[in-house]
Order: C-alpha cells, then structure tokens, then sequence
C-alpha cells in the first residue's frame, strides 16, 4: 500500500514539475505581449503628434476667424458713414 502511495506521489510531482519546466509558451506568451504594448505605445504617439497639429490647426482658424468678423465689423462701420454722409 505504501509503495503505491508513493509511486503515485512520485508520479504526480513528476507530473507537476514538468508542467512547471514548460516555460517556451510562457516567453512566447510574454513577448507578444509586449509586442501589443510597443505598437499601443507607438499609436498612442502618434494618436497625440496629430492631437497637437490639430490643436494648433484649430487655433490658426480661430485667429482667422476673429480677424474675418473685425474686417467686417469695420466694413460695416465704413458703409454706415457713407450711408450717413448721404442723409445730410
């Protein structure tokens, strides 16, 4: 009785020990994974270059719209001195 106990003992840390040896899938595993993390890494710096060329994009626009608006407020204001002018 002993000795079956200790042969399926035996039999079960050999089992155990060789499941724990396997370590190729684990690196494998482990390198892919930090392939995934290097190409996240890498769209995460281009995802913010183009954050930034939109950011500065967006600022030019609103400069050349606030330009626009004082063009015209000082169109406006010069034909309401001509309209002006002509009622007198």
């Amino acid at each position: 009785m002993n000795k079956k106990v200790l042969m399926i003992a035996g039999v079960a840390m050999t089992a155990l020990l060789g499941g724990c040896a396997n370590t190729t899938a684990l690196e494998e595993s482990v390198a892919n994974l930090g392939n995934k993390v290097d190409q996240l890494s890498a769209e995460v710096s281009s995802l913010k270059s183009d954050h930034g060329k939109m950011s500065a994009d967006i600022n030019d626009a609103k400069a050349a719209a606030m330009d626009a608006q004082a063009e015209a407020k000082r169109a406006n204001d010069r034909i309401d001195n001509v309209a002006s002018s002509y009622k007198k």
